[in-house]
């Protein structure tokens, strides 16, 4: 019987010194939970949700659609922008035709005195023969007199039709002026109109609710047929690929550590066993605050202490709110 009792006692020992020593090579210097930077998308317009392509546990990539919303009164309103566009466009005056019968006009008295110019050219020097031949005395002064006579009558035509033409280009300047100040107040209102047609353009856009980030659906808030409106969340999503642990650590540690230094991280794995992971802390806060409540015993929340976050390469086991242990 003795020996039997002792034989217990040599085995608890035994057994206990196996779990102080167990628990001596797992002993960290730090604990926290694991977080991720999750995003809340949310709607930008009002509607009916048509689609919904963001399931919970779903990865979703960059830019890809998450939601539709109904787009029914934009585009209505679209149209009805454009509609009041072209009907301004109906409203202007065109001056062509005015102006094409007006400018043949001009053309037509432009060669008209092109015509009287050769003319007088050939009197003119008719007019040099015949002074020649007056001073042979071939000629007589009348014939000269004649043909001062019809060079004058010609240059007269010549500067009437000059006048015509000078008049019928005011008349082509003025109705172009007329019509343009015409347009002009109607075209006045195509602007704000075009401006309208953008912004409801850019509404249509957000009708297709883009994701911002790849990363993993974690909470789904909204489903297809139900109204949303601005600002309304649609789901959550986090980059789980990388993972941020946020640890805890006393002043009397800060020495220990520095920003982009590397550290053990160490999770639950089954039975007593431990996962060891390799991060690097990317951020050590420089105000301290009290212990969180769910980190230690009762008696070390009291004490001061500063937030650290370690980013470590997630291969999958690791999940948002799950417990690690460093080791510096």
């Amino acid at each position: 019987m003795k020996k039997t009792v002792f034989a217990v006692a040599v085995w608890g020992c035994v057994a206990w010194l196996a779990i102080s020593c167990q628990k001596n090579n797992h002993q960290f210097d730090a604990s926290g939970t694991f977080e991720a930077n999750e995003v809340i998308v949310s709607s930008e317009t009002a509607g009916k949700i048509i689609q919904m392509f963001a399931e919970e546990g779903k990865t979703l990539p960059k830019d890809t659609p998450a939601a539709v919303i109904e787009s029914t009164a934009l585009e209505l309103q679209k149209a009805q922008i454009e509609a009041g566009i072209e009907a301004l466009q109906q409203k202007t005056s065109d001056a062509g035709p005015q102006i094409a019968v007006l400018e043949q006009q001009a053309a037509a008295q432009e060669q008209q005195v092109a015509a009287q110019q050769e003319q007088l050219r050939i009197l003119e020097r008719e007019k040099k023969r015949t002074e020649n031949l007056l001073k042979a005395e071939a000629a007589t002064q009348k014939q000269l007199d004649d043909i001062n006579g019809q060079i004058a009558v010609l240059q007269k035509q010549i500067a009437a039709t000059q006048q015509q033409i000078e008049a019928t280009r005011k008349q082509v300047a003025a109705q172009k002026a007329t019509v343009a100040t015409m347009n002009r107040s109607i075209l006045s209102e195509k602007k704000p109109l075009e401006k309208r047609v953008e912004q409801v353009n850019e509404q249509l856009q957000k009708t297709t609710v883009k994701n911002p980030i790849t990363g993993t659906v974690l909470v789904k808030y909204a489903e297809a047929g139900e109204v949303t409106a601005p600002g309304k969340p649609l789901y959550k999503i986090a980059n789980l690929n990388v993972i941020t642990l946020r640890a805890y650590v006393s002043g009397a540690q800060l020495s220990q550590i520095k920003l982009n230094q590397q550290v053990k991280v160490l999770v639950d794995a089954e039975g007593d066993t431990y996962k060891e992971y390799s991060g690097i802390i990317s951020a050590i806060s420089d105000k301290a605050e009290f212990t969180p409540k769910t980190i230690q015993t009762k008696e070390e929340r009291v004490n001061l202490v500063y937030a650290m976050k370690i980013t470590v390469k997630n291969d999958g086991y690791l999940k948002i709110g799950m417990y690690g242990e460093v080791k510096f």
